[in-house]
């Protein structure tokens, strides 16, 4: 039986900036991949390319050498239409802060991806709450931002990565902005998602309890990898 293709691969990734007269080498030769339901958390310290290294991965932003396929697709050989679509289609994206649209209910911004893929307005409306409903917010659907908590907000946040059924969660920081006790129920709430989908999961974070949820930890220092197992 053939080994299920891997959702992300990285092969020979480096990634230089340059500020003025200067370069700085910011990734070394990153060979990486995910396979499908895999639970992945980037650790390093601050600087060390970490939230760089996820852009890439998630065709955000581009290598200066190698390449980053998404389902067997170079992202970087994609017009900006077909890496958009690609995103749409195939990851989801959670962020430190929410970025949830202020003027929006829950509901309305969780439905949004569905909306851009041009899903009919009513089932896509269905399917927003049915996932706020998972993450438990279905008392909040008309709630706009403003009216929630920093955790549900960031629940809210998850749902809106989870609605189109992606095949990779990338989350930068996710529990960053949060006090331990809310922290501690997204990391459960990413888990039981990842188990209940299959979905595969990429974290960034500092928080070491959650890298430790995660099946495997990769380190990144001065701009290169090592991994170890999580917990």
């Amino acid at each position: 039986m053939d080994e299920p293709q891997p959702i992300v691969v990285a092969r020979g990734v480096s990634k230089t900036f340059d500020e003025g007269p200067i370069s700085v080498d910011v990734l070394h030769d990153i060979d990486f991949e995910v396979a499908q339901g895999e639970l992945v958390s980037i650790v390093g310290a601050s600087g060390s390319g970490k939230t760089t290294l996820l852009h890439i991965l998630g065709g955000l932003a581009e290598p200066s050498t190698g390449n980053v396929l998404v389902d067997g697709q170079d992202v970087n050989r994609l017009s900006q239409k077909a890496r958009g679509d690609l995103r749409n289609r195939m990851l989801g994206f959670v962020y430190q802060f929410h970025h949830l649209l202020a003027e929006f209910s829950a509901q309305e911004n969780v439905a949004m991806p569905l909306l851009i893929r041009r899903e009919p307005p009513e089932v896509a409306m269905q399917q927003a709450a049915d996932i706020l409903e998972r993450v438990g917010l279905g008392p909040r659907l008309n709630h706009k931002p403003a009216e929630l908590s920093g955790g549900e907000r960031q629940r809210a946040a998850l749902a809106r990565a989870m609605v189109g059924n992606p095949r990779c969660i990338m989350a930068d920081e996710p529990t960053g902005n949060l006090d331990s006790r809310t922290a501690e129920s997204i990391h459960e709430l990413l888990v039981e998602l990842n188990e209940a989908s299959g979905t595969s999961l990429i974290v960034v974070t500092h928080d070491l309890k959650l890298a430790d949820r995660m099946g495997r930890v990769v380190n990144i220092e001065d701009g290169r990898i090592g991994e170890h197992e999580g917990g």
